[in-house]
């Protein structure tokens, strides 16, 4: 029985060894670990001051590996335990900055890695304006300051515009600008004082006295009327002309003189060009016409019309030229519109 017993412990001693020998063969070939690496660095802007409160964002490849810390006060940052010889990406956001991305990242087994050369710029400001170029709106705000023009502060001088662009105006604000000088007060008071020189001169032919001086009041408020509606409201709509004087002020004297003398034929239409003043044209020999309807007998004729027309036309020739050359300088402006 002892014998046995030996030869069983002796198995049992030999199983063992033989079955613990793979193992502590393989404990003595595993690798040791690899030592995990640190990352620390400063923020700091171009200036060289220190960011504090930037958002510093650590990315493996693995997308469950991803780090977030904050700044502190002088900016410094640390990432600790990482794994070496894996590409990592860096980037820092912070207020006010553009992002800052450093190229990729590869630590060494126990690497103790300072990140140097994170200056953050200033973020650029993108602002967006939308302009919106109404035409009728800039024509509106231009009627209205040209509508407080006023030689020597008093008489009307609606007529001309000193903006060398000026938007076109609309047939409602075309109607509007004549009617506007039809019922003005100097107006009014300007066909008084005309009436009572054509008074003197016998001029029509209504004669003498209070009565005949009420027709030439008439006679002269409808020549007036019908050629401002006409040459300046009805016309310039349908045609599609701006029946405004359009100041030149800058030049030579002699392209100055042409240009006002030139205005009662040329005139500028609503789509910027320029052509035939049909409206002005239209507009005396039409009030002219129409003369013939309220003059005395021996005034009315062929005659009247085109004399009238040359008058109408003799006028404002030597209106446009004192525009150019004079009425400008005492002309209480309504200011420059944009």
């Amino acid at each position: 029985m002892r014998r046995v017993t030996y030869i069983n412990v002796l198995v049992s001693v030999i199983l063992a060894i033989t079955l613990q020998a793979p193992v502590l063969q393989a404990q003595s070939i595993r690798a040791p670990e690899a030592k995990m690496a640190n990352l620390i660095g400063t923020v700091t802007d171009v200036n060289g001051d220190t960011v504090a409160g930037a958002a510093v964002v650590l990315k493996g490849p693995d997308q469950n590996d991803l780090r977030t810390l904050v700044t502190a006060d002088d900016g410094f940052f640390q990432f600790h335990d990482l794994k070496p010889e894996v590409a990592y990406q860096l980037t820092v956001t912070a207020k006010d900055f553009a992002d800052w991305t450093a190229p990729e990242i590869t630590l060494e087994p126990g690497q103790f890695k300072i990140l140097t050369g994170i200056k953050l710029q200033i973020k650029a400001e993108q602002t967006t304006v939308n302009v919106h170029y109404d035409p009728v709106e800039i024509a509106s705000q231009q009627i209205k300051a040209e509508e407080k023009q006023r030689l020597f502060g008093v008489v009307p001088n609606y007529y001309v515009t000193y903006e060398s662009d000026a938007a076109p105006l609309t047939p409602k604000m075309k109607f509007g600008l004549a009617l506007k000088v039809s019922i003005d007060p100097v107006t009014a008071a300007g066909t008084l004082l005309i009436s009572a020189a054509k008074q003197a001169g016998n001029t029509p032919h209504y004669g003498q006295g209070w009565g005949p001086y009420g027709e030439r009041v008439g006679a002269i408020a409808a020549d007036g009327f019908s050629d401002i509606i006409i040459g300046g409201g009805i016309l310039p709509s349908l045609l599609h002309e701006d029946p405004r004087y359009f100041y030149q002020g800058t030049g030579t004297t002699g392209s100055r003189i042409r240009h006002a003398m030139l205005s009662p034929f040329i005139n500028r239409r609503d789509d910027g060009t320029w052509g035939p003043n049909y409206s002005s044209l239209g507009g005396d020999l039409a009030s002219s016409a129409l003369s013939n309807l309220y003059y005395p007998q021996s005034n009315r004729g062929l005659g009247l019309v085109f004399g009238n027309f040359a008058i109408g036309t003799a006028e404002r020739i030597g209106a446009s030229l004192a525009q150019e050359f004079l009425l400008g300088k005492f002309t209480k402006r309504g200011g420059h519109v944009q």
